[in-house]
């Protein structure tokens, strides 16, 4: 089971990175999902996924950059940037190569952070996170002293801002993501899948890059069905067919979370197919019920914020996701 874990997280995080690149929003989330419920089945990182596991992390908060409102740390100060920072901070320092990109990145991240804030009005606020941004270092010093020039003007559209905004934040990552794709070629889920749909003639690059068609009849293209299948036949080719039907995975184990967001998305796809209206666009339409928050609340008492793939399995929730869980968590919060 460990090993198998191993070869999903790998997966999961080469998926992350492909529709974090491709700025593919729905399926980022989903493997998002599946990433962190890996991840939180971890009794330890084994060394040699260090960086895959920072990497994933990182993604996550980058992805959910501006959210102010969203917190990953338990100290509420601490924006999704800020602890972005702290996993590209790790990164670093499993690599020795990279040193201009790595410097590139970092400055940008810290830019960012105080530029989010300014763009919320967060004055104080900018003010207070550049004080734990910088060391005292001689070579912080010129960017900490033009930042706190920055705040002082209350002027989010100030032209060092404009000039290392978010959207170059992005592109950078995604360069970083290019090189340690290239680097990770020999993930073997994933040559094991491409050797599966070569095989069945359905076509692998067609799989991984087309984007989604509906025909005429309003059903999704083939190439649609396959992701959410494939997902299924891994799982079932590592972990065997009749354990998974017999429900023999326990229900701790880090991979019995990742077959049910398999399922989920097959269950999707099944829903778009059958009824030629999205799963998802009728979940939006529900209201959160006492009854669900008060189940929410129970859960996070009993698993902890964050995660949401156990508190969604041992929950009563109606036609929820884990994601739509972490939404209702945050406004409760507010609420509170």
């Amino acid at each position: 089971e460990a090993v198998a874990a191993e070869w999903m997280l790998e997966f999961a995080c080469s998926c992350l990175c492909r529709h974090f690149a491709e700025q593919s929003g729905a399926e980022f989330w989903r493997w998002r999902d599946v990433a962190e419920a890996l991840i939180s089945g971890l009794s330890q990182i084994p060394p040699h996924q260090k960086k895959t596991v920072y990497l994933c992390q990182l993604l996550i908060r980058i992805a959910q950059g501006k959210s102010l409102g969203l917190h990953f740390e338990n100290d509420q100060r601490i924006s999704p940037l800020e602890s972005a920072l702290s996993f590209w901070t790790l990164i670093e320092r499993e690599e020795i190569q990279l040193e201009k990109l790595h410097e590139e990145i970092r400055r940008l991240i810290q830019i960012q952070i105080v530029a989010v804030h300014m763009e919320n009005r967060y004055f104080k606020e900018a003010a207070e996170v550049l004080e734990r941004l910088f060391t005292d270092s001689e070579s912080d010093k010129p960017l900490r002293v033009k930042l706190a020039t920055v705040i002082k003007t209350k002027d989010p559209y100030v032209p060092l801002l404009q000039s290392f905004s978010y959207s170059l934040l992005i592109s950078k990552i995604k360069s970083y993501i290019e090189l340690f794709m290239k680097e990770n070629e020999t993930n073997f889920l994933i040559q094991e899948a491409t050797k599966h749909v070569a095989s069945k003639g359905l076509g692998a690059t067609a799989l991984q890059n087309r984007p989604v068609e509906v025909n005429e009849n309003g059903k999704s293209d083939l190439e649609t069905k396959q992701r959410f299948v494939l997902r299924i036949i891994l799982l079932r080719d590592v972990l065997g067919h009749d354990k998974m039907q017999n429900c023999c995975l326990d229900v701790d184990s880090s991979l019995f979370w990742i077959y049910i967001n398999c399922l989920l998305g097959l269950n999707d796809m099944q829903n778009v197919e059958k009824n030629e209206v999205s799963l998802a666009c009728s979940r939006r339409r529900q209201k959160w019920t006492q009854k669900e928050d008060l189940e929410l609340k129970s859960g996070v008492r009993e698993f902890g914020v964050g995660n949401w793939a156990k508190i969604l399995a041992h929950g009563n929730f109606n036609d929820r996701t884990s994601v739509m869980l972490k939404d209702r968590w945050r406004t409760l919060s507010k609420i509170k």
